[in-house]
This record gives C-alpha cells, sequence and structure tokens, in this order.
C-alpha cells in the first residue's frame, strides 16, 4: 500500500491541531482549578522550574489517537480495512487507551510500582489474546524460521510492557522524550507502509509530537507525564507488533530497537551500577546520561539537541536495517557500536562507567552501608506521619545521618533553619551564616523539597586527605565535579545523602498530608 500524500497531509495536521490547540487549555485548566493528591517524585524535583508543571501531556495523544481510529476511512481515503484486521485493529484501540488511562491514573493520584507493572501485565497479556502477538521469527542471514509455540505469550508481554518503559525511563529532561517518540513515528510510517492503520495512526503521532514539542522543548510548560510516556511507549510497540508478518517480523521488532538505543544503553547501565550497588534494580535516581551531561555543565537545551542528533543517526541506522532486509546487519551493528564508543569516549563520566573492575570494587565496598541506609529510611519514611512535627522528623534524620558518616545536617523549611553539628551532637538554630567547617574539608550535598523551593535538606561529609587537597587548591566545596575522580569517598557520599534525602522528603510529605498544612519549624 502506497502512502498517499493526501492522507500524509491530512494526519499530520489533524494530530497538530489537536495538541497545539488543546494544550493551552489543559495548562489553563491546570492552573485555575484542578488539584491533586498525587505526591511529586523526589528524583523530578531538581528541575529548572520553580512552579509546578502539568503532567497531563498525554491527553492530547489519547484524543488524536481516538480521532483518527474513528474516521470514515472509506470516504476521506477511498479504502476499508480487511474484516480480517478488525479484531486485532480494535484490540490496538482498546489496549493503548487502557495503558494511557493507568498511566494518567499514576499522573493525578499516584500508584504504586507494583500496581502500574500489574496493570501493564493485563493489558500486554490482553492485547496478545486479542491477535497481536510475536508468535514466529526468522533468524538474521538464515532462511530458518523459529515457531515460538506457547513461549509466544511471555515475549509479547515482556515486548510490550519493555517499550511501555522504555519511554517513561528516558522522560527525565524536557522535550527529550517527545522528540525521540517522534523520530519512532516516522519509523513507523516506513516500516508499517504494508498496512492501512499504521502509517495513519503514526502520521497522526507525528502531528501531535510536533505540537506537543512546541510546549515540551526547555522550558517545558507541560509534560508528557506517566500517561503520555505508557501510551506512546505500548503504541510503538503495539504498531510494530500490527505491521509484522512472516519473514519480515524480526526486522519490524529490531528496526525501532535502533532509535531506542539511547534508553536501551541507559537502562542497562542503570540495573548494572544499581544492581552492584546494592539498590533496588528498578529504584530511580539520578545517574542516568542525561543527568551526568547535566551535571557536567551542558545546558538542557545542547543535551537535548545532542539526544536528538545521537537518535537521527540511530533512526537511519533502522531505515538501512529495514530495508534491506537483514542482508547487512553486520554492518549496521558495526556501525551502531562504533556510534556508541564514539560518542561515550568525551565524557569522562561514561569512562568510569565502562571501567568495569573499578566500578565493582568501589560498589562491593559500599554495598553494605546502602543497604544499611535503605533500611533506615524505611523506618523515617514511616515516622513521617506519626512524627507530632517536622523538628522531630528532622532530629530522626540527624540520628540516621550521624550514623551514615556525615559531620553536618542543615534543614530549612519555609524560610526557618536549624543545623545539626553531628561531631558534637548538638543543634543550632539559625537564619543565615557562615559555615563552621573549614571548606577545603567537606563535600556538600543539598536536595530541595518538591515543589517547595524555600525548603531543602543539606548534608556535609568530610574528604578523604587527597580530596581536601584538591579542594583547598579550587577554594570551593559546592563544585567538587571538576576533580570528582580524585575524590574517593564523594560517589558513597553522593547515594547515601541522595537517600538519606529521599527518605526525609517522603516523610516530610507524609506529615503535610496527615497534618493538611505545609511543614515549618
Amino acid at each position: 500500500m502506497e502512502t498517499n500524500s493526501d492522507q500524509v497531509l491530512f494526519c499530520l495536521m489533524l494530530g497538530f491541531c489537536v495538541s497545539y490547540m488543546l494544550i493551552p487549555k489543559i495548562i489553563e485548566i491546570w492552573q485555575n482549578q484542578l488539584k491533586f493528591d498525587r505526591p511529586t517524585d523526589f528524583h523530578h524535583a531538581h528541575t529548572s522550574h520553580q512552579a509546578p508543571v502539568p503532567r497531563l501531556g498525554g491527553l492530547v495523544f489519547a484524543i488524536a489517537f481516538v480521532a483518527i481510529y474513528l474516521l470514515p476511512t472509506d470516504v476521506l481515503f477511498g479504502f476499508q480495512f480487511n474484516p480480517d484486521s478488525k479484531v486485532e485493529r480494535w484490540t490496538l484501540f482498546g489496549s493503548a487507551l487502557a495503558m494511557f488511562g493507568l498511566g494518567f491514573w499514576d499522573d493525578l493520584r499516584g500508584l504504586g510500582a507494583r500496581y502500574k507493572l500489574v496493570g501493564q501485565l493485563i493489558i500486554a497479556s490482553i492485547t496478545y489474546w486479542g491477535g497481536l502477538g510475536i508468535y514466529e521469527f526468522k533468524i538474521p542471514l538464515t532462511d530458518h524460521f523459529v515457531h515460538l509455540g506457547l513461549w509466544a505469550w511471555p515475549i509479547t508481554v515482556m515486548w510490550l510492557v519493555a517499550m511501555t518503559n522504555l519511554i517513561n525511563l528516558i522522560d527525565g529532561v524536557d522535550g527529550l522524550a517527545g522528540g525521540i517518540c517522534l523520530m519512532l513515528m516516522v519509523l513507523m510510517v516506513v516500516v508499517g507502509n504494508n498496512n492501512h492503520s499504521v502509517p495513519m495512526v503514526a502520521e497522526t503521532m507525528a502531528g501531535a509530537l510536533l505540537g506537543f514539542l512546541l510546549y515540551n522543548f526547555p522550558p517545558a510548560r507541560i509534560y508528557l507525564g506517566d500517561g503520555g510516556a505508557y501510551f506512546l511507549g505500548f503504541l510503538i510497540g503495539g504498531l510494530s507488533l500490527y505491521s509484522s508478518q512472516k519473514g519480515t517480523i524480526i526486522a519490524a521488532l529490531i528496526a525501532p530497537l535502533f532509535v531506542l538505543a539511547l534508553p536501551v544503553l541507559d537502562t542497562s547501565l542503570a540495573i548494572v551500577r544499581r544492581g552492584l550497588q546494592g539498590l533496588p534494580l528498578f529504584r530511580p535516581d539520578r545517574k542516568h546520561i542525561h543527568h551526568r551531561l547535566l551535571q557536567s555543565g551542558i545546558s538542557r537545551r545542547d543535551v537535548v539537541l545532542g539526544a536528538y542528533a545521537f537518535t537521527a543517526i540511530f533512526l537511519a541506522l533502522g531505515l538501512v536495517f529495514f530495508w534491506w532486509r537483514q542482508q547487512y546487519f553486520p554492518i549496521v551493528f558495526g556501525v551502531a557500536t562504533l556510534t556508541i564508543i564514539a560518542s561515550a569516549y568525551g565524557f569522562s563520566f561514561s569512562r568510569k562507567w565502562f571501567s568495569v573492575g573499578n566500578t565493582l570494587k568501589k560498589s562491593l565496598h559500599s554495598r553494605e552501608e546502602i543497604q544499611y541506609a535503605l533500611t533506615q529510611i524505611g523506618w523515617l519514611t514511616l515516622e513521617g506521619a506519626r512524627a507530632r512535627n517536622p523538628e522531630k522528623i528532622c532530629h530522626d534524620t540527624a540520628f540516621i545521618a550521624r550514623k551514615l558518616g556525615f559531620n553536618r545536617l542543615r534543614v530549612q523549611l519555609s524560610g526557618q533553619e536549624q543545623t545539626w553539628d553531628l561531631t558534637t551532637k548538638s543543634c543550632n538554630h539559625r537564619t543565615t551564616g557562615p559555615q563552621d567547617v573549614a571548606v577545603e574539608e567537606v563535600v556538600v550535598f543539598r536536595h530541595g523539597l518538591p515543589e517547595h523551593p524555600e525548603s531543602y535538606i543539606e548534608l556535609e561529609a568530610f574528604a578523604p586527605a587527597a580530596a581536601r587537597d584538591i579542594a583547598a587548591s579550587d577554594k570551593t566545596t559546592k563544585s567538587p565535579d571538576a576533580d570528582r575522580k580524585h575524590l574517593e569517598a564523594y560517589s558513597k557520599f553522593e547515594i547515601l545523602g541522595e537517600i538519606l534525602a529521599e527518605g526525609w522528603t517522603k516523610a516530610i510529605i507524609g506529615w503535610q498530608k496527615q497534618n493538611q498544612r505545609t511543614a515549618s519549624f
């Protein structure tokens, strides 16, 4: 089926108009009327935004999706869908909207990770039993087909759930996930060119993404949210299944993975990193590739544009792989590997990540302390709803901080500040004033309270002798990144500080929710 130019223009304009016209209304309603109880994720607190940003971007994609699905295609474009494909077509329709609903519910009220995973597994299973699945595939460079049999169900579910979460995991910088999804939709137009539904839906979503990026590019006025990320990720996975046929399924599935090279690589590194450190594998953190680039001093806009350029190269490789039908797979794979190596070589933190022996040694050394810290913040989080006042929570936090090896804790709530000198077990109340510890002897970690820029927790720890010498020559404790490779203790305290700050944040938010007022001393 050759794509009609009128169809392409119509679908693009439909998606763009829905997105461009509805987003300002969504932002206006959010700012003036809507108030939700969803707790802000601690790991999403450190952004350039002072005011809360709505996480309702998924609405425009769901509306555009429904619009293109319900259009009378026989009248507009002169074709009807094959009766055999109707079941699969409506299965994709219902499942994609169900996945959007799951994520949108989390955006409004908040769901636990387990509930979301169970919901994703159920929706993906329904999709499989509705006729969309990976039943067989052709081994690259051969004519041999592998029939999956009973394995088709778990493999299909794993594919759909993985695609759903990959988009959500990369959604950490304004405009990043939206731009990658736009390139994926371009790929889906090509991959699905043998099926009426796939290019129409992909073209409409591409138009909606163009309109969305006008409001999501740094600095963002609206986020995808889990609803948008889940919907787009699942839809990409579903469209690749819907467009695949015998003999070409491996190309239809692998081609999107080329475009997803950045989130796949980032997620793989994150899982390995957390496993070595003893952290839960799916615990969010601020050590993803885009976080590291931001910490190195690169602007948000440049990070996003660099990610676009990287992904565009892999989009081209995915198109080549699909067009050549796996004939030159070794060449394409080799170019992809060289691109990743060349991109990583320019950043010192990337070279440290790939230093497996050094990373393993440090991770195993701090693993016990990290497990101890996780146990402590579990108790601290539960204390949030039971504490008499925020000061009691901060005293408990100081108790844990001392055990973890920090020498000073500073907390500011609603403009009022308290400081705990953990080396003398004393509490010093003050609003302003210089640090009492020589600047060359400490490293400082500060974490803000989500949606309360006037509130934060700050932890200080003594650096080892080598780090003190470096800090003394640089005369700063606020920017140890420049010589981080020499600060052997920095990585451990950075992780412990983040864990403790997360527990303090959850406890304070729990107290505020229980008492229906803003925490203050």
